[in-house]
């Protein structure tokens, strides 16, 4: 057996004997707060689908019609003849939600931080990350030839030292570059602080991927620019359609020039089919929806602080979260792999963070409330992991 394949072998022999290995679990039901898994009803309370549209009767009405008109696939790249009406449309939706200038579409949230960084940024330029930014923004940082600072996450007074110290060490400008919501812990990046110290510098600019915060926070879930009212102050808001929007796909917005610029450069734009017409068709839908009413927006956090609640007057640690995301801390490894199969076995979906994704001793699993949730299968679902949790001396 050749070297590959015994690199392969080993590595998933590891994973199986330290039970790290990730069973897939393949849904026979649509995304919702309840899905059929091996024929099994189960309470789903580890999906990205924040405000319930990935299955929304609207949306896949608009889908269809869309296909109709549009076909199955756009057929080429976006910069020859793959730029449908239904793109633009799109786009132009998008960037007045948002409320930036322009918006480029890409295929998802990580081809939009792999597009945007590695074409904007130099060999003569510097890029400043939060230590715990998401793994897309990490490999997009990786792909430049920019000097790399890496700063303690949310911490203002070491994000001052990286930037003095890029400053001096670059000719070119200077990326910050965040996470919006991080994922992990259900914290937010301190936008407001970032903007202030980085408007005391020239030429440092701000970058901030709100993945997790649009349909989140914000009015109508606009995302965490404008829940700060930085509107005009972050150069570059960068997202995904995969998670509050309920479909796939990414974007990349801001001034109208980079945007024109993006679509001049940028790799992922030039080089891979841009999204089919359903998703464009589902994504307009959507976005005007969420522009018309804020009802899903109010019934998700509704269900998060409900949950929460519920949670830490049974004992359980959610940590820092100050957003939907809800994790609860267990400690130990096994702990939460041993919590997340007692639940799947009581019905419950979930899903656990480990080492490395976290640090060791602080291994969770991580909740995700929805819209779509009602009281009555959260309730459902919070009886059970307090009985798995008490069962597994966690509480």
């Amino acid at each position: 057996m050749s070297k590959l394949w015994n690199r392969i072998n080993d590595e998933l022999k590891t994973r199986h004997e330290s039970k790290t290995y990730n069973v897939i679990k393949v849904l026979e039901s649509p995304q919702g707060e309840i899905i059929e898994v091996g024929g099994k009803r189960y309470i789903n309370m580890c999906s990205n689908n924040y405000l319930g549209f990935a299955n929304e009767a609207g949306a896949i009405a608009a889908a269809k019609d869309y296909v109709e008109k549009y076909g199955v696939g756009a057929g080429a790249v976006r910069s020859i003849s793959g730029t449908q009406k239904c793109h633009i449309d799109f786009e132009r939706k998008l960037a007045e939600f948002k409320g930036v200038e322009d918006v480029m579409l890409v295929q998802s949230g990580f081809q939009a931080n792999t597009a945007f960084v590695p074409t904007i940024i130099t060999a003569d330029d510097a890029i400043i990350s939060d230590e715990l930014n998401h793994a897309s923004i990490i490999d997009a940082v990786r792909l430049t030839k920019a000097r790399k600072y890496v700063y303690k996450h949310a911490d203002m007074d070491d994000l001052k030292v990286q930037i003095e110290k890029a400053k001096s060490e670059v000719e070119g400008i200077v990326l910050i570059i965040t996470d919006g919501v991080f994922s992990m812990d259900g914290d937010i990046a301190p936008l407001d602080k970032i903007v202030e110290l980085k408007e005391k510098y020239e030429d440092v600019y701000l970058a901030v991927d709100d993945a997790h915060g649009e349909g989140v926070f914000g009015s109508h879930g606009r995302g965490l620019v404008n829940h700060y009212g930085l509107e005009g102050k972050v150069e570059f808001e960068i997202g995904t359609l995969s998670k509050a929007f309920g479909i796939a796909g990414g974007f990349v917005g801001g001034k109208k020039e980079v945007v024109d610029y993006l679509k001049q450069k940028a790799r992922p734009f030039l080089f891979s089919t841009g999204l089919d017409s359903a998703m464009c068709g589902a994504g307009i839908y959507i976005v005007g929806e969420m522009t018309r009413t804020d009802e899903r927006v109010k019934k998700l956090w509704d269900n998060a602080k409900y949950l929460q609640e519920q949670l830490r007057a049974r004992g359980l640690d959610t940590w820092k979260t100050v957003s939907p995301i809800t994790p609860v801390i267990v400690g130990e490894e096994a702990k939460a792999t041993m919590l997340t199969k007692a639940l799947f076995d009581e019905g419950v979906l979930v899903s656990p963070i480990i080492f490395p994704t976290v640090a060791r001793g602080l291994a969770r699993i991580r909740l995700m409330p929805s819209a779509a949730h009602t009281k009555e299968v959260l309730d459902e679902a919070i009886a059970k992991i307090e009985k798995c949790a008490k069962e597994l001396g966690i509480i």
